[in-house]
């Protein structure tokens, strides 16, 4: 999510523990998959695929230079003829294993299909994450979870997402881009351009 539109949340949400618990589940994040070297899969449920976080992953990914932050989609359903990076399925976390990180996202109960396969992967050595509704069996399956009761006035899930999204790739520096990216005051001004594209740009579509 851009950075204009996070402040605006985080100064919404003022107040509240959710900026300060996105802070803290984006470090689990990074303290996960930056030693590891990446290997971390994004995963929704049946109902819910969390394509806006992956989109968002990758691009506090490239700006922060931890490329370790991109996620692997892994998608429920795959149609015929999509492009690779939209083409893997729930098989892959049958390989998921010790430098894995499992990063579940769940708004409402996850299918029993879903619950064993993080089981299995915790149980091979994944590191597992949840951003959930309050699901009890995911939330005793993750090694961290951060949970947003669908009762909750102040925001949910989707909003705390952008948070966790935006605070991932805050503790890393932003990448020169070549020996023309000048100063860090230039390369400011070139990501509050690229952020201020985006505001005017449609939200990014899988399909």
């Amino acid at each position: 999510m851009d950075a204009v539109r996070v402040a605006l949340l985080r100064e919404v949400l003022a107040g509240t523990p959710w900026p300060g618990e996105a802070r803290r589940f984006a470090g689990s994040l990074r303290r996960a998959v930056v030693p590891a070297g990446g290997g971390l899969l994004l995963v929704g449920t049946e109902r819910y695929e969390p394509w806006h976080l992956a989109a968002h992953l990758v691009d506090e990914a490239a700006w922060s230079g931890q490329p370790e932050l991109a996620p692997t989609l892994v998608r429920h359903r795959v149609r015929p003829g999509e492009p690779p990076h939209l083409s893997v399925g729930l098989g892959r976390l049958e390989g998921a294993r010790r430098g894995h990180t499992l990063l579940v996202v769940a708004p409402e109960r996850p299918g029993e299909g879903l619950l064993e396969r993080v089981h299995d992967a915790r149980r091979a050595g994944a590191t597992v994450l949840s951003l959930d509704g309050g699901d009890a069996d995911l939330g005793a399956l993750a090694h961290d979870a951060l949970s947003v009761p669908a009762a909750d006035c102040a925001t949910d899930l989707d909003t705390v997402q952008h948070l966790v999204g935006a605070a991932a790739g805050e503790n890393g520096l932003p990448v020169r881009r070549g020996a023309g990216a000048g100063t860090g005051a230039q390369r400011l001004r070139d990501r509050l351009a690229r952020l201020a594209d985006q505001l005017t740009a449609p939200p990014p579509s899988l399909w």
